[in-house]
């Protein structure tokens, strides 16, 4: 079936892949529910949130630099190194993730769409205005807007935020126009991540994915690897340089 999957891949011009949460855990990166620090007597969803932010940045703050720190220790894993050695295969190629953690990037991979931003960014809570992503961030004197005077937020969607406008639209318009579209390490539960692959798949495109437990999009599939994306990717990336040179 790998085989199969990679003569195709090797026929197309256009490509896509969604990611999840599921290749940043074969990294290692954390869940964020430890019981250290400020924030042990909440859940993420009281921490992510604007309401937290505006009744309570300095522990806001706390928390997003215990993460920063956390993930600053990950490293890509061969799933995120085979996604940028796939994407020169295509004309156009473009890789979607609903991580914030910019593994694909320290990878690589130069045509990233991060749907839930990247917490190593920072804007302005009022005017969105980006600021610079070495800003130290002290969460008892939190620097402010040079524009508008707002304060410096971390630069990720949190709860009861809408997705980056622009972002998404332009993830549905790369799997309107993929001929193949693979999800990797993804529930397919939260839309409207969840809705790209079956957008990519009504315009034609076939599908792939590649996780360990079953979804919503198994059955729907064209191909379904029920494996790990560091194990499975590097195998067909493998095959495909076999029969590119071979």
């Amino acid at each position: 079936m790998l085989e199969k999957l990679a003569d195709i891949i090797l026929r197309c011009k256009t490509g896509a892949v969604l990611t999840g949460a599921g290749i940043s855990a074969e990294s290692g990166v954390p869940t964020f529910r430890g019981d250290e620090g400020l924030w042990k007597k909440f859940r993420p969803e009281q921490l992510a949130s604007m309401d937290a932010f505006l009744s309570s940045p300095e522990v806001v703050w706390e928390w997003y630099n215990w993460r920063r720190e956390l993930v600053s220790k990950v490293k890509p894993n061969p799933g995120h190194f085979a996604l940028r050695e796939i994407e020169e295969l295509f004309d156009s190629f473009t890789l979607i993730t609903q991580n914030v953690d910019n593994l694909h990037q320290v990878a690589g991979s130069s045509r990233v769409l991060e749907l839930h931003g990247n917490i190593y960014r920072n804007k302005c809570v009022n005017c969105n205005t980006m600021h610079d992503p070495e800003l130290e961030i002290k969460p008892d004197d939190i620097p402010k807007c040079g524009k508008c005077g707002g304060q410096i937020r971390p630069d990720v969607v949190w709860f009861g935020e809408m997705l980056p406008a622009a972002v998404i639209d332009e993830a549905f318009e790369k799997a309107e126009k993929a001929d193949v579209f693979i999800s990797v390490g993804t529930s397919a539960l939260v839309q409207p991540a969840a809705s790209l692959p079956l957008i990519a798949k009504q315009h034609g495109a076939t599908l792939v994915e590649i996780n360990p437990e079953r979804t919503p999009l198994s059955d729907l599939a064209d191909f379904h690897f029920p494996a790990k994306s560091g194990e499975l990717l590097p195998e067909l990336m493998t095959l495909l340089k076999e029969k590119t040179t071979g």
